[in-house]
């Protein structure tokens, strides 16, 4: 119970805030869209390359690691595409969509300062090792898959230049890459400019949480409820059971299996909805399965921290 109080709730409550507000009409959708804007395009990018460009590659990019989350991603967007295929009838489009939905977990804006606030701020280097490859590996399956069930038949030169397109026009992805590049060449940033990273920075996960908020309250569910809770098992559920089954057989560190476990554990992010949109398919499913997972994840995150060590 300690954990739901002290670690939980002060995050959903930064959410829920997000959301009243709107449904109150206290604050505008045009407001909404530009705080996630802000979010997406500068200040989440911000606190990426921060973290990438100090973060010490050979001791947090632990291949057992990124081996335990990113096979339980992997495993998850395959069952989440034949499944929503062979078992609920949708057109292959749809099918990646909603194996997206159990691919990307909400890395940033819930796992961040759920762990954070579990487990202290040295405990997200784990988090930062994950999140570094998360946007490039995800959205490049994604975008991947996605492009050749479109261009069935067509030129792969074609489809390899739309899926390089996609992926360096995210902010998210640019914002790591920059900070890889500080990190592996030991580029001095001058002082001023380092400390209005560090201001943008700091702004972006309780910015983030509030605009999530917002942008949820759109999100009702109707519709496609038995996908959409098939979506949500794979996220909640499969995703962090197969990271921590993985984890401990692979003899994670205990803060790595923490971050590794929470972090799976998330809902998907508002890119599940992004990435839908993108391609204008499974869009109500990924909408209502980032409201209705982000909900019920208030008790499964609870369970995790009870299970964790």
């Amino acid at each position: 119970m300690q954990a739901l109080i002290d670690v939980i709730l002060p995050v959903f409550l930064v959410i829920g805030a997000g959301y009243l507000v709107v449904w109150k009409k206290l604050f505008s959708d045009d407001g909404v869209d530009a705080l996630m804007r802000f979010t997406q395009y500068f200040a989440i990018p911000c606190l990426l390359f921060r973290a990438i460009s100090t973060l010490d590659l050979g001791e947090n990019l632990d291949p057992r690691l990124l081996l335990s989350f990113y096979a339980g991603a992997t495993i998850c967007f395959i069952l989440g595409m034949f499944g929503a295929r062979f078992l609920f009838n949708r057109p292959w489009e749809d099918c990646v969509a909603i194996g997206f939905c159990g691919l990307f977990s909400n890395s940033l804006l819930l796992g961040l300062p759920i762990t954070e606030r579990a487990f202290g701020p040295d405990a997200l280097q784990a988090n930062y090792a994950i999140i570094a490859v998360h946007s490039p590996f995800c959205y490049g399956l994604g975008i991947t898959v996605m492009e050749v069930v479109r261009n069935r038949g067509g030129s792969p030169l074609a489809t390899g230049r739309a899926v390089l397109r996609a992926m360096f026009r995210n902010a998210l992805v640019i914002g790591i890459a920059l900070g890889f590049v500080v990190n592996l060449t030991g580029l001095n940033i001058p002082t001023p400019l380092s400390d209005a990273i560090d201001l943008v920075a700091r702004t972006a996960l309780p910015v983030a949480l509030f605009a999530l908020g917002g942008v949820l309250f759109r999100y009702r569910p109707e519709g496609d409820l038995r996908t959409i809770f098939f979506a949500v098992t794979l996220s909640l559920l499969v995703h962090p059971m197969i990271t921590f089954a993985m984890g401990t057989q692979l003899d994670l560190s205990t803060q790595s299996l923490r971050s590794a476990v929470l972090t799976a554990s998330m809902a998907p992010g508002v890119n599940a909805y992004v990435f839908a949109n993108m391609y204008g398919v499974a869009k109500r499913v990924a909408a209502s399965t980032v409201l209705i997972a982000t909900a019920l994840s208030i008790g499964t995150i609870w369970l995790w921290l009870a299970v964790l060590p």
